[in-house]
């Protein structure tokens, strides 16, 4: 009777349905190293690929892969260890934070994002002016799916203009600026741009002809389709969807609105 030897049963095995698969392929490792260009953590890469490729890989295996391509691990801010509350409005609309961040010279993207339910507006601008404002505005009463109570900005000058304000009055939206040296209270407009420039901008051609385009698809996976934490893991359409039947009509914010108690307000805060 012969003896098997170890060589010649790893042999049979890779001859037979035993035979053992390997766990990543070369398309999956692509995906997790695109994901992690992102500036995505493991456990938001191993969403991500259930998600978008229907691909499960355990957090051991992604991390085995972003180690053998020398992946450096990601920069997280130092929190403070006191816990932080979250203040949110919990009706869609009560308050939108709008501000506009830098993406590279001669392009500017305008944000307006719902307190709420995270549904935003984005456009690319080649200035930050009141113009330019104005325009946006009109684009974000345009898209939003739900009528806008009041509108909350940083002390930029760009939002500080009459016009920009009066049409806020026209509209029937309360104007309601941050003061100065608190940008935390304009903090999820902050986050949201600051995902745009790690998940988005950092993947793309910023003097592509189609970039307007490729912001409008990313747009739709913001919303339709990437988890948010803050939202519990659901995306913004799903939350709007929860509080579609909560959300007043446009004729009931009106009716709230009193135009008295508005007036047009300066850039330079004061003091009282």
């Amino acid at each position: 009777m012969s003896l098997i030897t170890r060589d010649h049963f790893v042999t049979w095995c890779a001859m037979t349905e035993f035979a053992p698969e390997p766990k990543v392929f070369e398309q999956q490792e692509q995906w997790v190293l695109e994901l992690r260009r992102r500036r995505l953590g493991a456990r938001r890469i191993q969403s991500e690929l259930l998600g978008e490729h229907d691909c499960g890989l355990s957090l051991a295996t992604i991390h085995k892969v972003l180690h053998k391509h020398a992946q450096p691990p990601l920069k997280r801010s130092r929190l403070s260890r006191k816990k932080k509350h979250r203040y949110e409005r919990d009706v869609p609309g009560d308050r939108v934070q709008m501000d506009t961040c830098k993406i590279a010279p001669r392009l500017y993207q305008y944000t307006a994002i719902d307190d709420c339910t995270r549904v935003r507006v984005l456009a690319l601008y080649s200035a930050r002016t009141a113009a330019n404002s104005l325009l946006f505005l009109e684009m974000v009463i345009e898209e939003m799916p739900f009528p806008m109570q009041r509108i909350q900005t940083d002390r930029g000058r760009e939002f500080f203009a009459y016009k920009f304000q009066e049409r806020l009055m026209e509209y029937a939206i309360k104007f309601r600026p941050i003061k100065p040296g608190s940008p935390h209270l304009n903090g999820k407009v902050e986050r949201s741009q600051k995902t745009d420039i790690e998940e988005f901008y950092s993947t793309v051609d910023l003097t592509s002809p189609d970039l307007g385009k490729k912001l409008d698809d990313w747009q739709v996976y913001y919303h339709e389709f990437r988890p948010h934490g803050s939202l519990k893991g659901k995306t913004p359409w799903e939350r709007w969807g929860e509080l579609s039947l909560k959300t007043p009509l446009t004729d009931e914010v009106e009716a709230l609105y009193d135009p008295a108690k508005e007036r047009i307000q300066e850039q330079n805060y004061r003091m009282d």
